[in-house]
């Protein structure tokens, strides 16, 4: 069973980024995931903007913009000026009084509208996105850092999520806590791809194209 592989970047050795790009590039991630938080939706600061107009220098493979910012319309060209076409965007629907409008933005230059829905969202607040967005990133733990527990209560988005996937066209995507188990169990519900962190691809003693081997071959 295919299913896309996103490295998510807030976890990878700022020590020396342009040889982690460089490798997770050579060993077959399909996008690099890019975490933006401004300390105020989610109490944490993560990535900046000139380490995402550095990756994008860095890699020809699509990017996955995270905002985890309030207001995003306020400056969502800063980031969609940085990014080629083709490459992924998602805002948080309660970080914006009108998020179709920062939706239509996105589109309007070429990038892939996505929004990400929280634990504590429910489908239902976000159907009529739903019609207008190509992906949905679904958190299976409270955005804002790495290395949380899995909120078991969210299996339940997904399969209302996997219901309606094909009426309303969008694909599914997981971010957070993502093992090798969750992926064997979801991706045959039908998420599309998966975020990985450090439960499956930093900060191990392997390197990253034995470790992205092993998780294409995983028995599904």
């Amino acid at each position: 069973m295919a299913f896309e592989l996103m490295a998510s970047m807030m976890c990878a050795d700022f020590g020396c980024l342009q040889q982690e790009v460089k490798k997770l590039d050579e060993a077959g991630i399909d996008s690099f995931h890019i975490d933006i938080m401004d300390g105020r939706y989610v109490p944490n600061y993560a990535m900046s903007l000139n380490d995402l107009r550095y990756i994008a220098r860095s890699t020809s493979k699509p990017l996955d913009v995270h905002l985890m910012i309030e207001h995003p319309n306020n400056t969502i060209n800063l980031f969609l000026d940085s990014l080629r076409k083709g490459d992924t965007v998602y805002i948080h629907p309660e970080a914006e009084y009108h998020p179709s409008t920062t939706l239509q933005k996105i589109i309007d230059k070429g990038m892939v509208p996505g929004i990400a829905i929280n634990p504590g969202t429910s489908v239902e607040t976000v159907m009529e996105m739903l019609q207008i967005v190509d992906k949905v990133l679904v958190m299976s733990v409270n955005p804002g850092s790495a290395g949380q527990m899995f909120m078991p209560y969210v299996r339940k988005k997904y399969e209302k999520l996997t219901r309606l996937r094909e009426e309303m066209g969008f694909e599914i995507y997981w971010d957070g806590a993502c093992s090798a188990d969750k992926i064997k169990e979801y991706a045959p519900m039908g998420v599309k791809g998966f975020v990985l962190g450090t439960t499956l691809l930093f900060g191990h003693d392997e390197p990253y194209d034995e470790i992205l081997k092993k998780i294409r071959n995983l028995d599904i």
